[in-house]
């Protein structure tokens, strides 16, 4: 019995030891873990986005640099024509475009100045002013016999009436194409004397009667009007330039880019509403319409040693704003910044970032719905 007892003691004994030993090992083990933990714990809400998914998406990255932005006064404004003719040459047959010289838009001309040729030779209309002189004919000997059918009473003055309408209408469309053509194409000249705003035809297309070529203005230059309060006289003296961006189109004109300069500012009275007008002139290269409203950002004072990056790196969440940092070459981060002033393409930031942070410039909404939908994996370092 007391051998039983001993030998159970002995079994208890090294149970004990065996469980003493289990929990050192087990500790043992959970200090690795708990340190390999800790090894990653500043990368805990790193975001993976694998090198191949993001050269597809076309994430682009650049390092912060601090330098010089201005200040922005963002208000309203509309832009103006001077006052001129505009006309818009449509093709007077169907035909190949051929430019005679090189033309672009800005480019100035003479009134009669030859611009390109519709060729319609090899194609299945025909030649147009042959069609053209085949009408003027059936048309004319139709006008001689009804000249003389109405004299007898034979038709009717109505009847008479209309054919020398088609004859008259044959003759002109005849005589306008004969005029221009030769056996390179029919010629298309400038009505006017102005600049070329609109090129809407390239070298080989094939155009149709009617179809618009290209358009000619005499307002080479255009107007920007922008309004802004009172209170904001004092940065008159620093404004230099602006950027606009129309309600049609999202892209942001830069006037430095247009040839921009500023031509006054004065102050003027709307009932009881004060505002300061400020009026600047540019190149009209033909995409921006004139009398369209738009949203005008005055480059005003520079702000020296500051950090500015794109708006298409920003991302927004219930007002708050986060940029993506990258961290490897597959590791990204989000980051809360702070906004300051934006010039419309370009926007401050006044915290938030460093000088060489790898920023996402591009493609910021990819990461951004990876992260939010989970269809990105956990990632392991091996360091």
């Amino acid at each position: 019995m007391n051998k039983v007892i001993y030998t159970g003691g002995l079994l208890l004994c090294l149970l004990a030891l065996g469980g003493c030993r289990s929990n050192s090992e087990s500790d043992h083990r959970h200090e690795h873990e708990t340190e390999g933990e800790h090894e990653h714990e500043g990368h805990g809400d790193e975001i993976i986005f694998h090198k191949e998914k993001a050269e597809a998406a076309g994430i682009e990255v650049s390092t912060v640099k601090s330098g010089t932005f201005y200040q922005v006064l963002q208000t309203s404004g509309e832009i103006m024509a001077a006052q001129g003719d505009e006309k818009m040459l449509v093709a007077s047959v169907s035909g190949i475009v051929s430019f005679q010289t090189k033309i672009v838009e800005g480019m100035k001309v003479g009134a009669g100045s030859m611009l390109l040729r519709l060729s319609s030779n090899n194609i299945a209309d025909g030649d147009p002013v042959q069609k053209a002189k085949v009408a003027y004919e059936t048309s004319q000997k139709e006008f001689n016999r009804m000249q003389v059918l109405v004299k007898s009473k034979i038709v009717s003055e109505k009847e008479f009436n209309t054919a020398r309408q088609n004859y008259e209408t044959a003759k002109i469309s005849y005589e306008s194409l004969a005029s221009g053509h030769s056996r390179y194409g029919q010629a298309i000249q400038a009505p006017l004397s102005g600049y070329i705003k609109n090129i809407l035809v390239k070298e080989g297309d094939y155009v149709s009667t009617g179809q618009p070529l290209m358009q000619i203005s005499q307002n080479r230059r255009l107007f920007l009007q922008a309004e802004i309060s009172e209170k904001d006289y004092a940065h008159l003296p620093h404004i230099t330039t602006a950027r606009f961006r129309t309600a049609y189109n999202p892209k942001v004109y830069s006037l430095n880019e247009l040839n921009g300069k500023l031509l006054s500012f004065g102050k003027s009275t709307n009932g009881s509403s004060y505002f300061i007008p400020v009026t600047f002139e540019f190149d009209n290269r033909g995409d921006v319409v004139p009398g369209s409203y738009v949203e005008v950002y005055l480059q005003s004072s520079p702000i020296e040693n500051t950090i500015a990056i794109p708006r298409s790196a920003l991302t927004e969440e219930q007002g708050i704003y986060y940029v993506y940092l990258q961290l490897d070459e597959e590791g990204y981060a989000k980051q809360e910044v702070t906004l300051g002033t934006d010039n419309g393409e370009f926007v401050q930031i006044t915290s938030g970032l460093k000088h060489s942070d790898r920023l996402v410039t591009k493609g910021a909404m990819h990461i951004k719905l990876a992260s939010a939908s989970n269809a990105i994996p956990a990632h392991s370092h091996e360091h």
